[in-house]
């Protein structure tokens, strides 16, 4: 798909078509590597692993993004194009060499439909899964738009040109390479919900001094801290999935999580732009900062009541469906 960019880059069609391609194709990677990753690693090493793909991954957008605009800039948006296609191909060539040490599951013969509901069953009968599925649908009913109008806070709110929001973007990747790092040292004490939903909460406070402060260096210091907490709680979180689910089930919660993203992401994007257009972009940061509030309350309260019978382990009843 990238490689139809290397001749049609100026066809506006094309590009939406082809943007629509990566991230459906984003949609079937993702949780199928979050899922893969324990039958490569022992339990113990869950969080190093993460923090190192996670870290890599902020690492690598950081250092290519300026070479990416500098091979667009002088030797055109072809050669740009031919080398994002060209590492496409190497990644998957690298990732033919992976060895599963998982026992291959059979087929389900039930449908797409019955296990996409199936998987949600899951998540909502396991009490942990589902603090951990209400506090990620507030989150990203906060993220969409904060991040889509991160920009129109800089020009509006902080009165910063390119350079500024530059700035302010490089901060957060600073805080989200540091963050995983900090994580490998203290691995035993951060796979717990304390800490993701903690993240939740540090994040949300982080958005109302965005909401507030009008200096960019106070800004900077603020989104790298908000970057730190982002890594931290989404390591967290995947270890703590990871360690929790079992393979059998363990694809269809990921899958079933990133459905709760992307659907409450587009509505903040909706909900976001109205909230600017109608109070001003420091509204939506305020209302951003809530929800994140809100997500971490709404966590921590969940895991500090007492489990019902067969709520704590999600390969108990709620997964009986998921073994025709």
């Amino acid at each position: 798909m990238v490689a139809v960019l290397i001749v049609w880059n100026n066809h506006l069609p094309v590009v939406y078509l082809v943007a629509f391609g990566l991230s459906a194709g984003a949609v079937f990677f993702n949780p199928a590597a979050s899922s893969l990753l324990p039958s490569l690693v022992p339990d113990d090493e869950l969080v190093a692993a993460n923090s190192g793909l996670w870290s890599s991954a902020v690492l690598t957008q950081v250092a290519l993004a300026p070479i990416a605009g500098l091979v667009a800039a002088t030797a055109g948006f072809e050669w740009a194009f031919a080398l994002n296609a060209t590492s496409f191909a190497l990644s998957a060539l690298a990732l033919r060499g992976l060895q599963d040490a998982e026992e291959s599951l059979p087929l389900v013969a039930a449908s797409m439909w019955r296990q996409g509901v199936e998987s949600l069953a899951v998540v909502f009968g396991d009490r942990m899964l589902r603090a951990l599925a209400v506090a990620q649908a507030l989150a990203a009913l906060s993220a969409g738009a904060t991040s889509a109008l991160l920009v129109l806070l800089a020009a509006d709110h902080l009165e910063v040109g390119g350079a500024g929001y530059g700035a302010m973007i490089a901060a957060i990747g600073v805080g989200a390479f540091v963050g995983p790092l900090l994580l490998t040292r203290f691995a035993d004490q951060v796979r717990g919900p304390v800490v993701i939903f903690g993240a939740f909460g540090l994040r949300g406070l982080l958005d109302l001094v965005l909401a507030t402060v009008v200096a960019l260096p106070a800004a900077l210091a603020t989104l790298m801290l908000y970057g730190l907490a982002t890594s931290t709680g989404s390591v967290s979180f995947s270890s703590l999935i990871q360690s929790r689910v079992s393979a059998r089930l363990r694809g269809r919660v990921f899958s079933a999580f990133d459905v709760i993203w992307h659907t409450m992401r587009l509505l903040s994007l909706v909900l976001g732009g109205v909230l600017a257009e109608t109070v001003g972009i420091r509204g939506v940061f305020y209302a951003g900062g809530a929800l994140l509030l809100a997500a971490a309350l709404s966590g921590l309260s969940a895991y500090g009541r007492p489990c019902a019978a067969g709520e704590c382990d999600p390969r108990s009843s709620a997964a009986a469906p998921l073994a025709d």
